[in-house]
């Protein structure tokens, strides 16, 4: 992927949630709450400003066909453009970044939800995207995948599984300092090693558990980002990738499909050494061992090293580089497609200065990455700056 000639920014986020239920709110509620922060944060009229609308979801997790047709209402986006990425929400993001680069707009929103608790078989859902013809019939819990995988990353590098526990332990303790975490707790090893087992070795406090919640970001094209705040955190690079969608041909042990996708970030964004690149990181961490997994394809740390590095403290907020400040989706919540967002709400408001008790000090520089989950091997990673 080559670099794009046009500066993309983000001007404004807002956000709803995020909560393991929300019976209180409709998903359209929280995405006008969302919405309504986001274009006051950037300091917009959608009415007037709004250029384009991109918006990440699934039709199965709304349990409606065609359910974008129910967003530009509360987006303030109505005869507005509105393109569905049937993706993560990083997906959703590249896509309106190239619709500012391309010229088909100045100012465009992004938006993903989750109404998580709403979905009374979601992992029914889940198990519709498996092969309908060699895997589906087995009628296994889509969890196994996961099982499996982190079972295969044990053995390739020869991590420990308390290297993994560890993990959890820092994401859901640094939740305890976020006012969005649906899931903070002060836990040790042996909670995490001895609470119920999933799918061997995988243990339920290693999985994050779904949430509700919205994220809104407003991009704009460098000119009009600079004429609307003096706080725009700047996009240097994007990618995003999938490896093979069967479970007889993907890659068990190394995350190919990010590692493909942060080399093309890194192309973009004329990174050569990222391991010296960045200040802080946002990644996906659906299960405790993806975290590990992600950090090595991201090439942050050798194959085999990111659970002692975790371990040795590296990745804790004040260590070599602080890995999920947030708390991750073990401590946040699991948004479904709106994870990606909400590693990148986090990584916006660190180089904004604005995270509070758990601000990484004199933060410029951020990684973001991002996992569709289950059964994917889609992958997308944003590479951000305080400058342009």
């Amino acid at each position: 992927m080559r670099r794009w000639n046009t500066e993309v920014a983000i001007v404004g986020a807002g956000w709803s949630g995020f909560r393991s239920i929300s019976p209180d709110l409709s998903f359209r509620e929280m995405m006008f709450e969302a919405a309504t922060k986001a274009y006051s944060d950037a300091g917009i009229d959608p009415r007037r400003d709004l250029d384009g609308l991109v918006t990440a979801e699934e039709d199965f997790h709304e349990g409606v066909a065609i359910s974008d047709e129910y967003v530009p209402d509360q987006m303030g986006a109505v005869l507005k453009s509105v393109h569905t990425i049937a993706g993560d929400g990083l997906q959703a993001l590249a896509a309106g970044v190239m619709q500012i680069a391309a010229g088909a707009g100045r100012i465009v929103a992004v938006e993903s939800h989750s109404k998580a608790s709403n979905v009374l078989n979601l992992d029914q859902i889940t198990a519709l995207a498996l092969d309908p013809v060699y895997q589906r019939p087995l009628e296994a819990h889509p969890i196994f995948i996961a099982g499996l995988e982190f079972r295969r990353y044990l053995e390739v590098t020869g991590t420990p599984i308390e290297h993994v526990a560890r993990v959890v332990v820092k994401n859901r303790r640094n939740a305890l300092r976020n006012p969005r975490a649906a899931f903070p707790a002060d836990l040790t090893l042996e909670d995490v090693l001895h609470s119920e087992p999933l799918a061997e070795p995988l243990t339920r406090a290693m999985a994050a558990d779904p949430a509700d919640g919205c994220v809104v970001f407003v991009l704009a094209r460098g000119d009009v980002a600079r004429t609307l705040t003096d706080r725009a955190v700047w996009i240097r690079g994007l990618g995003w990738a999938t490896d093979s969608y069967t479970l007889e041909n993907r890659d068990w042990e190394g995350a190919r499909y990010l590692r493909q996708a942060a080399e093309r970030a890194y192309r973009q964004a004329g990174i050569q050494s990222p391991r010296r690149a960045f200040d802080l990181v946002e990644v996906d961490d659906t299960f405790a061992y993806k975290e590990l997994q992600h950090l090595e394809a991201l090439g942050l740390c050798r194959p085999g090293e990111a659970g002692r590095w975790t371990a040795e403290g590296a990745t804790e907020v004040g260590g070599e580089l602080p890995v999920n400040p947030s708390g991750g989706c073990l401590g946040e919540g699991h948004l479904l497609e709106a994870s990606g967002l909400a590693r990148l709400l986090e990584a916006v408001l660190q180089l904004r200065g604005e995270a509070g008790p758990r601000q990484v000090p004199n933060a410029r520089t951020a990684l973001v990455a991002s996992w569709r989950g289950l059964p994917t091997t889609t992958g997308a990673v944003a590479v951000l700056s305080r400058e342009p």
